[in-house]
Formats: C-alpha cells, structure tokens, sequence
C-alpha cells in the first residue's frame, strides 16, 4: 500500500478546508447562520460529518475561518518588518487598518463576511478565540523588537489590548476606522493630562 506524500496531503487538506469555508459562508449568507446544519455544509462538499470535523475540530464557527495561521504570520510579520523609523504601534495599527471591520474601503463580499461575523455572535466569539491565540507569539514579538526581556509583562498587556481592539470596537461603533485609530493614539501618545484635572495641592 503506498504512502500518499505530506506534501501532497496537506494542499488536499488545505483545499477540502477551503471548501468548507467557500460552502459555508454561501449557505450562512442565504440562509442565516443558525438556519445551517454541519450536515448541510458537508453534503455541499460531498464529505461526511466526522470528515468535516477532521478537517475543522473546532466546529461550525470555526468554518469560514482558516486555523488561524495567516493572521498569526500577519501580525508578527507585521512587527519584525516595519518600515525603518515605524513604532511598533504604527505598525500593528497599520496591520489592523488592514482586517475585517476597519478596512475603509471594502469589497462587497469583504463586506458581506464581516458583516456576517460582526452580526453573528457565536462567529464574532471564534475570531476572538483566533486573536487570543496570538497573544503569547505577539508578546515575544514585542518584547524582542524593544529590547525587554522574555516575559515581560508590559509586553504582554500591549499585545492582549492589540488583540481585543477588534472586539472591542467591531460591534459597537459606527465608525470602526475612526475608533481604531482613536484606540491606536492612546496607545502611541499614552493618556493625555485632562485640563479639568484636580490639583495635587491642598484648597
């Protein structure tokens, strides 16, 4: 019995992942997110259940996402290739300007799919899963292009706000550009001193 190449394995299982996510994303933009079973998504590929879930463990919300590998590499990549003279929070707002909700000029299917996930709660809930599972890789990242030291927990605060920024403000603003790059300068500039600020001194 011969043995199939890794190689070759992995861009099947790449393309039967891709087509899970290209099946479901139709079937949940016809029909509603809650309206769709595994079984339909399965049967739109021609694969059985227990297939599916070889290929997507994690279940109906994590189908229309990849494993979450490209947005790892993204946003690492991100911060070791910044433009010479770029911050480190230049670069990751940079990054996020470029996601989901914050693009300011999307494609009507961008639109679609984002729409789809920030209107879907238990869509939204998985690409925050996604995110978190950024957050140890992003923190060493940091911690490297600054200088500190493994572990350090400024870096790790900095990288766990980056990674909520998207569920912090995707849901809830009408202007998600606008919020992004709101949360961005605090980031860069620190909280500024109100003028209204009580006085340290003694009435």
């Amino acid at each position: 019995m011969s043995v199939e190449p890794a190689g070759r394995r992995e861009r099947k299982n790449l393309q039967t992942r891709r087509a899970l996510a290209e099946a479901a994303l139709v079937l949940f933009m016809r029909k509603g997110y809650d309206q769709v079973s595994v079984k339909e998504i399965a049967d739109a590929v021609d694969i059985s259940v227990p297939t599916l879930f070889r290929h997507v463990p994690d279940g109906k919300e994590a189908l229309i996402f990849d494993d979450g590998t490209e947005r790892r590499e993204s946003i690492l990549a991100a911060v070791h290739e910044r433009r010479d003279g770029q911050t480190v929070i230049s670069a990751l707002h940079e990054f996020m300007a470029s996601r989901g909700p914050f693009v300011a000029h999307p494609s009507a299917e961008l639109r679609r799919r984002t729409d789809l996930i920030v209107s879907t709660k238990a869509l939204r809930d998985y690409s925050r899963v996604l995110w978190v599972r950024c957050e140890a890789p992003l923190a060493d990242a940091i911690a490297d292009e600054l200088g500190r030291p493994a572990n350090d927990v400024t870096s790790r605060a900095l990288a766990r706000y980056v990674l909520e920024t998207p569920e912090l403000i995707s849901a809830h603003d009408p202007d998600p550009a606008a919020a992004l790059a709101e949360v961005f300068e605090l980031l860069e500039r620190g909280v500024p001193r109100s003028s209204s600020s009580r006085s340290s001194s003694p009435s």
